[in-house]
């Protein structure tokens, strides 16, 4: 088992890669090579190459998010290894455009080079795939706008990307936007074309007779704030966050915790009722998506206390985990 690391044990920024054998035990490095700051990793092995992304410094982001701390302590690139020899072959570097990325995800089929990143704070998908020239190019292919605030921290409000995956039959590309609240679909037939399919709005810091007014900046498919339904009788508090897809593609779940310290920051109600999970219904055929008001797992009534719930698997292999060789 292949797990990625993020610091070292002082909590400074390491990015790296450790092997685990069947019994959990850490059997050593896979590669002695390091990057800046690490996160996420996708394969391709039929391209011998693996793709690694970055968070930030585990001391900084441990604490919550302070925006001073971006140039600092925060990520911007991409590496791209030799899966074989397991060296670092190139660096893609996103700038502005491609601040802290995080997920990253190739087409499920083998033969593809075509793959996208999750830029959460810039709140755009960027696009990568190998040239003619065999070096690894990018660009950004879905730019979001930053909804302008009154209330909020800052004037605007990045939507803040924090999971993305591709169903398996490689149609559709899901994002959520944890701080904006929606959850967008798009067609990616043409994958450094991009066309939206569906989006739900799922909670977050834009929703109708919320605490913060939105004067401006939301997409153009929902330029007011929208109303944010009940489950079941439950507010939905936080944002969507992690997803995970059936494999026939017509169940969407979600998740609404991010990390510990950000959940306090950002939506402390959250954190004090206990997080859920819900499902959302997916058009396969034209696009779209509606949120199942029959569905809610709630994780506030556990017997020792609410929890928070991040992650969401399939037994057996899912869309965010199945590697063809």
């Amino acid at each position: 088992m292949q797990i990625s690391t993020m610091g070292d044990p002082e909590g400074n920024a390491q990015g790296g890669f450790l092997i685990l054998d069947q019994d959990l035990k850490v059997k050593g490095r896979w590669s002695e090579e390091v990057t800046k700051f690490g996160y996420d990793f996708w394969y391709q092995p039929r391209h011998n190459v693996m793709f690694s992304s970055e968070w930030g410094t585990p001391s900084a982001f441990t604490k919550g998010f302070n925006p001073l701390l971006v140039p600092t302590s925060y990520g911007s690139d991409l590496h791209v290894w030799d899966w074989q020899k397991k060296k670092q072959v190139q660096t893609l570097k996103l700038g502005t455009d491609g601040l802290i990325p995080l997920e990253i995800r190739f087409l499920h089929n083998p033969e593809s080079t075509h793959g996208f990143v999750g830029a959460a704070l810039s709140s755009n998908i960027i696009h990568f795939t190998k040239g003619s020239d065999g070096q690894w190019v990018h660009k950004v292919v879905i730019k979001q706008g930053w909804p302008k605030m009154i209330g909020w921290t800052l004037p605007t409000l990045p939507p803040l990307i924090t999971d993305i995956l591709i169903s398996l039959d490689d149609k559709y590309l899901y994002f959520s936007n944890w701080l904006r609240g929606d959850i967008a679909q798009y067609d990616i037939t043409d994958p450094e074309n991009p066309q939206l399919a569906g989006r739900v709005w799922l909670g977050g810091c834009c929703r109708k007779g919320g605490p913060y007014k939105v004067v401006g900046g939301l997409p153009e498919d929902a330029p007011d704030a929208p109303e944010i339904p009940t489950v079941k009788g439950h507010q939905l508090l936080g944002g969507p966050q992690m997803l995970q897809l059936s494999r026939d593609g017509k169940r969407l779940y979600v998740s609404n915790s991010l990390f510990s310290s950000w959940d306090k920051q950002f939506y402390p109600d959250m954190v004090e009722k206990g997080s859920y999970m819900l499902q959302v219904d997916v058009d396969t055929v034209k696009g779209g998506l509606n949120l199942n008001p029959e569905f809610y797992t709630d994780f506030g009534a556990e017997p020792d206390g609410p929890v928070l719930a991040h992650e969401i698997r399939y037994p057996g292999g899912d869309c965010s985990s199945d590697i063809w060789e």
